[in-house]
């Protein structure tokens, strides 16, 4: 009963999936609503501040920063403070180019030795066998590399203003096509679910 009891107590808060959302997407859609309003250096010190708090409610709320958001707002911070020091806004338009880069690399390097990033992060939430999580993590690793790629044209080719709406609209859009395209493979090697052993406990 009191080992119950604990656990219950310390245990972690379920995911409000719509503050998820709003978290993820808030701070960039602010970022984009500051950069048409006053230009990109305010965005961009807007975009490092408004990520904190989503960081910090997240914290609150959930007891827990995810990998995603946690490693994506360092990388705000790093790339956001080198464009407000040198008055530089290159720096923020590459950040999306390496963190793609590095979570390629990273997956690439991962299923190079045996170790699947992947479903380290998110095997709680989905539950598939070891094929269909190799070939969901080169999916998504050849994903970072495409989205680096478009990133680096487009900066490298539009205007600020496009820029942003492409980060804006673009990304997060194509990130979302693409990972409903992954549905059928992850259906296909869906482990299924112990349901005996609940089934005669209760």
């Amino acid at each position: 009963m009191n080992d119950a009891t604990s656990n219950t107590d310390t245990a972690k808060p379920p995911i409000n999936h719509s503050l998820k959302m709003a978290l993820e997407m808030g701070p960039l859609l602010i970022f984009f609503v500051v950069n048409a309003k006053w230009g990109i250096m305010t965005a961009t010190a807007t975009f490092m501040v408004t990520t904190t708090i989503a960081l910090s409610v997240s914290y609150i709320t959930t007891r827990r920063l995810p990998a995603m958001l946690l490693i994506g707002g360092l990388f705000i911070m790093v790339f956001g403070g080198l464009t407000l020091a040198l008055d530089d806004d290159m720096f923020i338009k590459l950040k999306p180019t390496i963190v793609n880069t590095l979570f390629a690399g990273a997956l690439f390097t991962g299923l190079a030795t045996g170790r699947n990033f992947l479903k380290k992060i998110f095997a709680s939430a989905i539950h598939i066998d070891d094929e269909g999580w190799r070939k969901l993590t080169w999916r998504w690793a050849w994903f970072f590399i495409v989205l680096a790629i478009l990133n680096e044209i487009v900066w490298r080719t539009q205007t600020t203003d496009m820029w942003v709406n492409f980060k804006v609209f673009g990304i997060m859009p194509l990130t979302l096509v693409f990972s409903f395209t992954q549905l059928p493979l992850i259906f296909s090697h869906q482990l299924e679910e112990e349901t005996d052993g609940d089934s005669v406990s209760q």
